[in-house]
């Protein structure tokens, strides 16, 4: 018979409990800045507050919808670990608070209609204020020793040594690492990354007893003894969380670690969850069409200035076309301005781009730096060839040579290449084949849990990509 948690780890809760408390806060808070500004707004047209009339005759129906507005600007802080940090908290919610304010003057200038521009500033005010406020208690309670939770990992090889080097990546931490569990009598007592080896198997249900255990992250790659499974069913038992390796390198990383997945992990996650709903593809296109017209207006704008620095600087050509690997590998042209020299390739061969790449020139390094280079691909966009976010577009040639050497590279095919993309906006461009092997990481994460929200936040980011001048 299984036993029930045991009230301490009812309060230590998980990522994804933590991240529902965090959209229903915020909600709450969005619908209190809704209700603020109708009292404010109200009363400084001598309607005496909420009164039916001024609701009925001055407050539009998309009003009310402000506080789903302000959960999507939020969105990029429904990362737990984002969430966790002082600093990442003051940059999000005066990140979502500057474009909320700059997506109202876009339609306040748009519009014919007169806006409500005091409903709106307060609303933003005080979600600003009440959000980062609720924010800074969050993190001062679930960074309380409390409400850590405490973990166990299981397997001290190279699974057990990837995650822990993720791990000691993150600040703050995302739990209480209590120590290792690993059979092999040599590793007893010894160091792992910097953490220890402190019992085998046979001991874990008397460590759970002892230190309070709220997690156990398997992290055994080869055959798993029956005595070490039967434990670990008798820990889930008892109510202790039971998480496989690969699965919290995702949660924790975003990303996959293709250096330790085998095939039937493809075959599993690329086959059997591809069958991707057919509204999420038609509301993607959607999107796509949508995005690459205003995309074209931006291209419109900016193309003068582009082509005269070009044609003063190296001439002609201004745009450049070459061959990319599109969904399902099948080619097409890509269509970008050009920003290296002619002859960046005399020979002929691919190369890979760097930072401060020698062969770009001075017009070049600054369309790559802020990403306007890009924009001629919203042309792709429109014929279908690419979408808003996905994968990175590659040469032929490059998808060739990258496939023999990194394991599932191929697999970034499934899917149509993105202007922008998962890995664009949290890794950038990669000049060697190591780097190249992380963002493939990235790249197959979007691929296995893509949806219109996972969409949504990459398009939120990528501003901050362009403005940080992250491009090479």
């Amino acid at each position: 018979m299984s036993q029930q948690q045991p009230a301490s780890h009812l309060w230590r809760l998980g990522f994804r409990e933590r991240r529902t408390l965090l959209l229903i806060v915020d909600f709450l808070i969005g619908a209190v800045a809704v209700i603020v500004a109708l009292v404010v707004w109200g009363r400084s047209e001598e309607w005496l507050g909420l009164s039916l009339e001024f609701l009925r005759e001055r407050v539009a129906l998309w009003f009310y919808v402000l506080p789903l507005v302000w959960l999507l600007l939020m969105l990029e802080m429904y990362d737990v670990h984002r969430a966790a940090s002082q600093r990442q908290v003051l940059r999000g919610v005066a990140a979502a608070t500057f474009v909320g304010l700059i997506l109202y003057l876009g339609v306040y200038f748009a519009s014919e209609s007169p806006l409500p521009r005091l409903g709106v500033a307060v609303f933003l005010a005080t979600s600003s204020v009440l959000t980062l406020l609720w924010r800074l208690i969050y993190i001062r309670i679930f960074t309380a020793p409390e409400f850590v939770r405490r973990v166990l990992l299981v397997g001290a090889g190279r699974a057990g040594c990837t995650i822990l080097r993720v791990i000691d990546q993150l600040e703050p931490k995302p739990f209480e690492l209590v120590g290792i569990i690993d059979d092999n009598p040599d590793l007893l007592e010894t160091n792992i990354e910097g953490h220890a080896v402190i019992a085998n198997s046979n001991q874990i249900l008397s460590l759970i007893e002892k230190e309070r255990i709220t997690d156990l992250i398997v992290a055994i790659s080869g055959t798993m003894m029956g005595s070490t499974f039967q434990t670990i069913l008798d820990a889930q038992e008892r109510g202790v969380e039971i998480t496989r390796m690969p699965v919290v390198y995702e949660e924790l990383a975003g990303r996959v670690p293709i250096s330790l997945l085998e095939t039937d992990w493809l075959l599993r996650s690329f086959v059997d969850e591809f069958r991707i709903s057919g509204f999420y593809e038609f509301s993607k296109r959607v999107v796509d069409i949508l995005g690459g017209l205003v995309g074209m207006l931006i291209l419109l704008f900016f193309l003068p200035f582009v082509s005269m620095a070009t044609l003063l600087e190296t001439g002609r050509p201004i745009f450049y076309l070459q061959e990319r690997l599109g969904k399902g590998g099948r080619e097409y042209k890509i269509i970008k301005f050009r920003t290296m020299r002619l002859d960046a390739e005399a020979d002929g061969k691919p190369v890979l781009a760097t930072e401060d790449d020698d062969r770009a020139t001075a017009v070049g390094r600054m369309l790559r730096r802020t990403h306007l280079d890009e924009l001629p691909q919203f042309l792709n966009v429109l014929r279908g060839n690419m979408s808003l976010v996905g994968p990175r577009a590659e040469r032929p040639q490059l998808v060739e040579h990258f496939q023999r050497r990194i394991p599932f590279y191929r697999a970034r095919l499934l899917v149509k290449p993105g202007i922008t993309g998962w890995a664009q906006v949290n890794y950038g461009y990669a000049a060697s084949l190591e780097e190249t092997q992380v963002k493939l990481e990235y790249d197959l994460y979007y691929i296995k849990r893509r949806n219109l929200l996972l969409d949504l936040l990459v398009l939120l980011r990528t501003p901050a990509t362009v403005l940080g001048m992250k491009g090479q």
